[in-house]
């Protein structure tokens, strides 16, 4: 028996294996439809239940199959036959989560599919035991403070089996996880990229590898199979790295080699562009997507954001009403029911965590939520939990910024904006917050750049500028704080947005006051005339202008110098040329 237990595996697995060897050829999408439909039946067998669902999707979006090319089910083993009726009632007792009663009737069984299940059972026994008294004993902020206490005999065997060699590719997959939930994330990227090697197109070592990689650079050192299952995992590894343009550019290969019906991709395109504040981009293909799926749950929450962005209350409210009547105990329904009602916001974040301790989007948005009500204490621990869940997420690193901030820790601030910048390069918000810490520590050269970077790669807020001349003003530097004040304007006034009066106001009575400085009648009297227009600078305005009426009536002449060109310092730039000369003389195209 001994003879046969080595032997036997080898020639099941020899069976499966040149099935389960996909290559990098997008040329022969019947072979990909076959290998996606032999996975889904054996990930379903094991229990992996996410992987199979998105295996059986990808195969869906493919053309079917003729009966003359559907494959028979694999082999069974000798093994496999003597497990046969210890399996068929453990994995019943697996799919009602009766966990440990599944493990005991496996126990001693020999076959790599009843023992992946064995292993598997254990595992998710210590996971329900340890959610269980989390959520009896203590409350969803202290999940950290409990441990799922089988992970280190688990860790043991597997070890064992992983030296020994006797672990196939699901087996490999479990051993990656125990690792990752032990916080040795070395060795389960190792054991992650193996279980690629060995399997695949299995797409939950794909994703736990994902989950793992924190930067462009990791990615590059990692040794990964020649398959076309990489394509969808460096699309999806370039969504969560926010390297969106790659990101979209895979997807797009991907639908033009033949996946042009998948759900999977066209949710991720969605996902990137809401990573991207397309929103109305993003809006649009959500929206097409509930009409190919009108009972999708997944990436719901992502949709419900962007309607919430947008002020779409009506279409919000009908979204978390079509969620709660296809499932109002997902997670993704309790978070849509957040944005939709906010007033039961603590409620429904307590009930999604209960249901998935690693579901991002709650730790996050209970982060925000704690923030509105001035809990700094519950907001950092949440957070914290959100970035242990996914050291990727940007909202929970600037959330801690934030929070910080409050707390009058600039130092703190500093670290967490600035982690939040390394994820997200390109967005504004993270480099005028960075800006402001630096300010406070008095770095006044790092805060210029800061605020400068921000405006040239695209001020969401509209700060920047405002921030930058506020700075120039602090430093006597008037020339450069007018040149900030009226690109700020003209880029207001060009892009038709509606602003805080308070700000528009002051860079005309900075502007004003700088001309009159510079004895420039007309333009001095044209932004005094525009300061009129708001409450806090209109008695200035009318003050002003009643010295320039004053001075011209004595017969005092206007400046014919031109003040000194307007560039902001070389040094600011991020590409160190000065930016574009604005006259001071054109005002005309402020005028709304």
């Amino acid at each position: 028996m001994a003879a046969s237990s080595s032997v036997v595996p080898v020639v099941a697995t020899a069976a499966v294996v040149p099935v389960l060897s996909s290559s990098a050829d997008f040329s022969n999408l019947r072979e990909i439809k076959k290998q996606l439909l032999l996975i889904a039946g054996l990930t379903r067998e094991r229990g992996l239940l996410h992987s199979s669902k998105w295996s059986a999707e990808l195969a869906f979006s493919l053309p079917a199959l003729p009966l003359s090319e559907l494959q028979p089910p694999p082999p069974v083993t000798e093994e496999d036959a003597q497990d046969m009726d210890a399996y068929t009632l453990a994995k019943a007792y697996f799919d009602v989560k009766e966990y440990d009663r599944a493990a005991h009737f496996l126990h001693g069984c020999n076959s790599k599919k009843a023992y992946f299940l064995y292993m598997y059972s254990r595992y998710l026994s210590g996971e329900k035991k340890k959610d269980d008294e989390t959520v009896d004993s203590l409350g969803p902020l202290e999940k950290g403070q409990v441990k799922n206490e089988a992970l280190r005999e688990l860790r043991v065997e597997l070890s064992k089996k992983h030296q020994a060699r006797e672990l196939d590719g699901f087996g490999l997959y479990l051993y990656g996880v125990v690792l990752r939930k032990l916080d040795l994330v070395k060795e389960a990227i190792d054991v992650f990229v193996e279980a690629t090697h060995v399997l695949p197109l299995h797409w939950g070592a794909w994703l736990e590898l994902c989950n793992l990689i924190t930067d462009k650079e990791m990615l590059k050192f990692l040794s990964l199979p020649d398959t076309w299952m990489k394509e969808f995992f460096l699309a999806h590894i370039y969504t969560e790295l926010q390297l969106i343009e790659e990101a979209l550019q895979k997807y797009q290969n991907l639908i033009d080699v033949g996946f042009s019906k998948s759900s999977y991709i066209v949710s991720q395109i969605a996902v990137a562009y809401h990573n991207i504040r397309d929103i109305d981009k993003a809006l649009s293909i959500f929206n097409e997507l509930r009409k190919q799926d009108p009972y999708r749950i997944e990436n719901m929450d992502t949709f419900s954001n962007l309607l919430y962005v947008r002020s779409m209350k009506s279409e919000l409210s009908y979204l978390a009403h079509n969620l709660c009547e296809i499932d109002k105990y997902r997670v993704e329904t309790c978070c849509v029911i957040v944005y939709a009602r906010h007033e039961k916001a603590a409620l429904y974040f307590q009930r999604a965590l209960k249901l998935n301790p690693r579901y991002l989007g709650a730790w996050t948005l209970m982060g925000h939520e704690y923030m509105e009500m001035k809990n700094t204490s519950a907001a950092i621990q949440a957070y914290r939990h959100a970035i242990e869940v996914n050291k990727r997420d940007y909202r929970a690193w600037y959330g801690l910024g934030q929070t910080y901030e409050i707390l009058k820790m600039p130092f703190y601030c500093l670290y967490y904006y600035r982690r939040a910048h390394q994820l997200r390069p390109n967005d504004s918000r993270m480099l005028v917050a960075l800006g402001e810490c630096y300010e406070k520590l008095n770095q006044l050269v790092e805060a210029k750049k800061c605020y400068w970077r921000a405006y040239a790669v695209g001020d969401v807020e509209k700060m920047a500028l405002v921030k930058l001349a506020k700075l120039h003003e602090q430093l006597t530097e008037s020339e450069q704080a007018a040149q900030c004040y009226i690109k700020y304007i003209q880029d207001i006034y060009s892009c038709g947005e509606i602003v805080e009066h308070l700000e528009e106001s002051t860079a005309f009575r900075y502007l004003a006051q700088y001309y009159f400085k510079c004895k420039l009648w007309d333009e001095a009297s044209t932004c005094a005339q525009k300061c009129c227009a708001f409450n806090d600078t209109r008695e200035e305005g009318k003050a002003l202008l009643r010295q320039i009426l004053q001075l011209r009536n004595q017969g005092e002449t206007p400046s014919t110098e031109m003040p000194a060109p307007f560039f902001l310092p070389a040094s600011l730039s991020a590409n160190n040329t000065p930016t574009r000369r604005v006259s001071p003389l054109n005002l005309s195209s402020v005028t709304p």
